[in-house]
């Protein structure tokens, strides 16, 4: 599967000390009497939804640009590209590389930051917005729930499957333009899935990856014929 080139971003970089990022700590402990310093960002937790559209046989994903991935591309290829003389000044990154170097594949996903929604109203309210799907909790199946940036927040993801057809597709997602969101719907070929796991030059997360081997060991085998 190709990944289509939007135009270069217009970036402006600036580097802020952990106590400006919010709701930040530096932590410090001991262990087998070693000192150890980390950081630490309190963050959300998330749920993730794999969908397989049986009407078209292609599990449901999402493709979005992320800043995040476009600027450690730049650094990877020119080292010291993101270093700032002036540290809490914002600066304009040149448009080094084309736009499709921050484009990801992903799973359809959200942050549990509403109160008094459970996880399952959490992932239908996601599965709507970005992708247009109408869900209700006892349409998801859980899958696994597991620890999520391990290394900065600790935060927990629960990852859910549902199977919907053509007929529960109402609205065209692509999420929410007051967040900023701009999402491009992709329905991935069962009979590609595999494939384009194992592709090293697609750009996904590990939730892609494991979502399409949990689905071809748990739910293909037990599939109808085409």
């Amino acid at each position: 599967m190709t990944v289509s080139a939007p135009p270069p971003p217009a970036f402006a970089c600036c580097f802020t000390s952990p106590q400006r990022w919010g709701p930040a700590a530096f932590l410090q402990a001991m262990q087998n009497g070693t000192q150890k310093s980390w950081d630490f960002v309190k963050t959300h937790d998330s749920v993730t939804l794999l969908m397989f559209n049986a009407s078209r046989r292609s599990l449901v994903l999402v493709k979005q640009f992320r800043p995040a991935v476009y600027a450690g591309a730049v650094e990877r290829l020119f080292p010291g590209s993101l270093v700032a003389a002036d540290q809490d000044r914002p600066r304009e990154l040149p448009a080094a590389l084309p736009g499709s170097a921050g484009v990801t594949f992903e799973l359809c996903a959200g942050l549990v930051d509403q109160p008094g929604l459970s996880l399952e109203e959490v992932a239908c309210k996601e599965a709507w917005e970005e992708c247009g799907y109408r869900l209700g909790p006892s349409d998801l199946r859980r899958v696994a729930s597991y620890k999520s940036g391990v290394g900065l927040t600790g935060s927990s993801q629960t990852m859910f499957y549902a199977a919907v057809t053509d007929a529960q597709r109402g609205g065209p997602g692509g999420g929410l333009a007051e967040e900023g969101e701009l999402i491009e719907v992709v329905h991935l070929p069962l009979d590609g899935a595999q494939a384009f796991a194992d592709d090293p030059d697609v750009p996904k997360t590990l939730g892609v990856i494991f979502g399409i081997s949990w689905f071809l060991s748990c739910v293909a085998p037990v599939l109808g014929p085409q």
